[in-house]
């Protein structure tokens, strides 16, 4: 079954530097179907979801780890093996020195539109993964960027609006 978030829902999680969850908040619980006790201390790929390649999640972690920020469509799996579908924001939280300490994530609904331009490009992506690897994911999503002459972060937050 497929979830959906309500439109003023957002999903809250901060992890520390390994991608444990530090903090979830109710609605990221409640989507997820797990309890806060069942969460914190955990990988935040407890909730990854197998239709997602592998190559948005190199994207991502490359990005955060050299403190930029990146938006992303992610699916992600209940505790029930539900799945829901977010627009995702993560940044790298920073210490005084500057230093990632941690990182950010707020979710919130995405955009009908916006999936109907993603699931199509997610499927391509891991059949792309399936015989080449996350390079052949990640080299699917370069062409397809560099075709539109846009960035990442530029083309999902302009399929978001």
């Amino acid at each position: 079954m497929l979830k959906e978030m309500q439109q003023e829902d957002f999903i809250i999680s901060k992890t520390d530097v390994k991608g444990r969850l530090t903090y979830v908040n109710q609605i990221f619980m409640s989507m997820a179907d797990y309890t806060e006790a069942e969460l914190l201390g955990k990988p935040h790929n407890i909730i990854r979801h197998p239709d997602m390649p592998k190559a948005v999640f190199k994207l991502l972690w490359d990005m955060v780890q050299n403190k930029e920020e990146i938006f992303a469509y992610v699916i992600n799996k209940t505790k029930n093996g539900d799945a829901y579908w977010v627009y995702a924001n993560i940044t790298a939280s920073l210490d005084e020195r500057g230093n990632i300490i941690g990182y950010y994530s707020v979710r919130r609904k995405p955009n009908r539109e916006a999936l109907a331009i993603i699931e199509p490009l997610y499927k391509q992506m891991l059949q792309a993964e399936r015989s080449g690897g996350v390079s052949a994911g990640m080299k699917l999503l370069t062409d397809i960027l560099e075709e539109k002459g846009v960035e990442y972060n530029e083309f999902i937050i302009s399929i978001q609006k």
